[in-house]
């Protein structure tokens, strides 16, 4: 208490307290609250005698101070509320101090001058800064999470222009080969009927020296310069693309200091909620007659946090030093019999690592009580009587909905709401929560959350052909294995060892409600994952790499879903779920869908119905245009295309998919359609495709042979589209519908 008039930052502190409770003071008597205006006073003068040496800086003053401030903020939170005022003596216990002379009084002067050289500061203070509530900084953190997905969409669209500038170039340079051998074949001609004309050449020079050039070969030469032109102008498209992409890539990293920017205009330091708690730690420790003191080791710099998460994580904090008080920290009687000092020590760590803040609670009572949780558990069918836990299992009980030890109700403990709701909250925000205790030693609890909800960092994975998203700070690892260690591992029922941690062995699609995937020649992915007490090797599909995605909200109704923590969208547009693993592996644990058990819903038969599934189309076509206005019309039409620029191409893709029917131009680079449709014919996997061919070649001749190879339509361009669309159609043996806009 002496340091206060000895350290200027103490003075000014002590300073600004008496500004507050005199303002506090004014303010309670013009709106006639006299109870808060009677606490603000006694605060005011007890204060004003200890800061100026009048009282003894006794620790019963101190106390006195610590309870009035308490109790005053309970009134004003009262007043907020529209609530009536609570009664309780507490003015009692500040009058009841050393009183102050009675020949000196605190003149108005002398309350108010510094708090008239305060109000300067504060103006000069405030004209340099600017008010933004929560709620518009939360709005403008959402407009450059959206800029980000936009400029991801126009990322993805130039790389569509780039690829049909690369087209460009494809064509171009068949154009002029193409017309290379229009000049061989133009020359040619000239000389051949020349010299039927004029016999052999005599003269010096023929007619191509004498520039005797007919009209088609003047025409060549014309189409050849346009040629030329464009060339120049897909030059000039290729260096536009390349300068739109430097400068997206310069805009990503303003947007994304920008939305760091924002979020660090958002961040608040944790220690700005210490009063708070250290009053709810004094609060429980009178409530239950116990000394408790609250410690908090804070680094500077690395205790900041997004604002929405602090004031959710808020009530879970408060509610572990609720129970740290009543079960946790003795009586003042049972501490000094085991040797402990009287008042009890309960200590918040903060630190950050990664993209994740570091929070943990202990305190130095006695620990949990492992045979009371072990008795309850059987009490409420959590385990069997005759069954063995260890401590580590007895202990994660206490995070079971409804579960408490408290022998009676109280403002505490034991009022239905547990440490279930704490894990519950922290994993709704995307964090976890582990728990260590050593009898009569104490509790550790470790509490992992993001430091903020507007952007994370996630790892891309497929199940059943889509795409989901799962929070990077819950995975510990990936590994590969080959399909015989993993089924070996399944026969002998063994975990996965990795990082010196054992992870049970899960498959991502059973969880999702999706067949299990295929298990092929090649080496399996294994995701680590680690979720406060729960640990699983996921088998997953693909993992597509991890990228920083924007958190969207995805409404009750889906939030509601165990595993779903939110959504985000992608470049494309595409919604991506973002999964939360921990219920889905302690719902796989507890309901066994463990890989080689999941057992598939009995689906009733239905009889003469054919599993639906959307007819695939290739296009094979050197044309760009052909390509895309086919493409366009048959999707329109409800149908699944793919597309080739030529045979080669066609053939590869048939590696991969095998379409429902092929439609063929015949002229084409590398292998043209008569010897595409030959191939389909040989091979017994895909000789069943029925074949149309759309040509310009409209000749007997060429009909004839198209049919001698199998195909079974020839259509002739220009055609209808109607017209294709039919025969499509009847092809695949289905009804025409009408097209969708």
């Amino acid at each position: 208490m002496q340091q206060w008039r000895e350290r200027p930052a103490d003075r000014e502190l002590v300073t600004a307290l008496q500004r507050n409770l005199h303002t506090i003071k004014g303010s309670a008597r013009m709106a006639g609250l006299a109870a808060v205006g009677e606490i603000a006073h006694g605060l005011e003068d007890l204060l004003e005698g200890v800061s100026t040496g009048r009282r003894p800086a006794t620790q019963a003053a101190c106390d006195a101070l610590e309870a009035g401030c308490d109790h005053l903020n309970t009134l004003l939170a009262a007043v907020r509320q529209h609530q009536p005022l609570p009664a309780r003596a507490v003015v009692g216990a500040i009058q009841a101090e050393e009183p102050a002379d009675a020949g000196e009084t605190v003149t108005a002067d002398a309350t108010t001058e510094p708090a008239a050289s305060g109000t300067g500061a504060a103006e000069i203070e405030r004209a340099g800064s600017i008010r933004l509530t929560p709620q518009r900084l939360e709005e403008l953190l959402n407009f450059a999470g959206e800029v980000s997905i936009f400029r991801a969409r126009v990322e993805q669209q130039l790389g569509a222009v780039r690829g049909n500038t690369a087209e460009i170039e494809r064509t171009v340079v068949r154009l002029r080969e193409q017309l290379r051998k229009l000049e061989q074949e133009t020359e040619a001609q000239i000389l051949s009927r020349h010299e039927r004309e004029h016999g052999a050449l005599e003269s010096t020079f023929d007619p191509l020296e004498l520039d005797r050039y007919s009209t088609i070969q003047q025409l060549s030469r014309a189409l050849a310069e346009s040629v030329g032109d464009l060339v120049s102008l897909t030059g000039l498209l290729d260096e536009a693309g390349r300068q739109s992409e430097t400068l997206l890539q310069q805009q990503g990293r303003v947007n994304t200091e920008l939305q760091e920017g924002l979020m660090q205009v958002g961040m608040v330091s944790f220690e700005s909620i210490a009063p708070r708690l250290r009053r709810v730690v004094r609060n429980a420790a009178r409530e239950t007659g116990r000394e408790a003191r609250l410690d908090l080791v804070l680094r500077e710099g690395e205790d900041e946090i997004d604002r929405n998460v602090l004031e959710r994580v808020t009530a879970p904090i408060e509610h572990i030093l609720r129970n740290a008080v009543a079960h946790g920290i003795e009586p003042p009687t049972a501490r000094e019999a085991a040797g402990k000092p009287v008042t009890g020590r309960i200590g918040i760590a903060v630190e950050r690592e990664a993209t994740e803040l570091l929070i943990r609670i202990d305190d130095d009572g006695a620990g949990l009580d492992f045979e009371r949780i072990r008795q309850r558990a059987i009490e409420m069918n959590l385990l069997a009587a005759d069954a063995e836990s260890s401590r580590e299992q007895l202990a994660q009980l206490i995070f079971v909905s409804g579960f408490s030890t408290a022998g009676k109700l109280s403002t505490l403990s034991g009022r239905g709401v547990g440490m279930d709701v704490v894990a519950n909250e922290v994993r709704q925000i995307g964090g976890r929560v582990a728990l260590h205790s050593e009898p009569g030693l104490g509790t550790r609890l470790t509490l992992r959350i993001p430091l903020s909800l507007a952007v994370m960092q996630a790892i891309f994975v497929s199940a059943a052909e889509r795409l989901f998203a799962i929070p990077l700070q819950a995975v510990r690892g990936v590994a590969r294995v080959r399909p015989a260690e993993w089924q070996e591992m399944l026969d002998h029922d063994a975990d996965y060892h990795y990082g010196g941690e054992d992870f049970p062995l899960l498959e991502l699609e059973p969880q999702l409600g999706f067949a299990p995937a295929e298990i092929g020649d090649e080496s399996l992915t294994l995701l680590m994952i680690g979720l406060g007490d729960q640990r699983a090797a996921i088998r997953v599909a693909e993992i597509g790499g991890h990228r920083e995605i924007v958190l969207k909200p995805v409404g009750p109704q889906i939030s509601s879903i165990p595993g779903i923590l939110g959504g985000t969208i992608l470049g494309d547009g595409q919604v991506v779920p973002i999964l939360d693993l921990g219920p889905l592996i302690e719902r796989a644990l507890d309901e066994k869908r463990l890989p080689g058990q999941v057992q598939a819903e009995p689906v009733a038969p239905v009889a003469d119905q054919p599993v639906k599934r959307t007819p695939l189309v290739m296009v094979v076509d050197d044309s760009i245009t052909i390509r895309r206005v086919t493409a366009r019309v048959l999707e329109n039409h409800g149908l699944e295309v793919i597309t080739a620029r030529d045979g080669i191409e066609a053939v590869d893709l048939l590696y991969e998919r095998v379409p429902d029917v092929m439609l063929l131009d015949i002229e084409m680079p590398r292998m043209d359609g008569y010897e595409l449709a030959a191939h389909v014919r040989q091979d017994g996997r895909l000789s069943h495709i029925p074949i149309m061919m759309i040509t310009s070649r409209s000749g007997d001749k060429h009909r004839e042979y198209a049919e001698s190879l199998g195909v079974n339509r020839y259509l002739i361009k220009p055609y209808q589209e109607s017209h294709m669309v039919r025969n499509v159609f009847e092809l695949l043996g289905l009804e025409l519908p009408e097209a969708e806009d």
